[in-house]
């Protein structure tokens, strides 16, 4: 599924989460966030902050790619961004 909006965003975790057989207030818990946060979410939340969407994802084992060759200054097999490192830096304390 191609992501272009924050529905897209809350229609893919909502799926994973059932298809995982949890109810909201467990992934919640799983991800850190609270639940009212993740029913907003799922409800395709604009201003969700990035850092917790890569935290529920991460807590689904969500993979998330990009699809595209990215394009640095017209060289175009630049490396991608490191997804790992993103999530990573995510799941650190604030």
């Amino acid at each position: 599924m191609q992501i272009r909006t924050p529905q897209d965003i809350g229609a893919i975790v909502r799926e994973g989460r059932q298809q995982a057989g949890l109810d909201q207030a467990e992934l919640a818990r799983r991800a850190g966030v609270s639940r009212q946060w993740l029913v907003e979410m799922e409800r395709g939340k604009p201003r969700a902050e990035i850092g917790l969407i890569l935290r529920v994802f991460n807590a689904l084992g969500l993979p998330l790619q990009s699809g595209s060759t990215p394009y640095v200054a017209g060289v175009a097999d630049a490396p991608g961004p490191d997804i790992d490192a993103i999530v990573n830096a995510a799941r650190l304390p604030r």
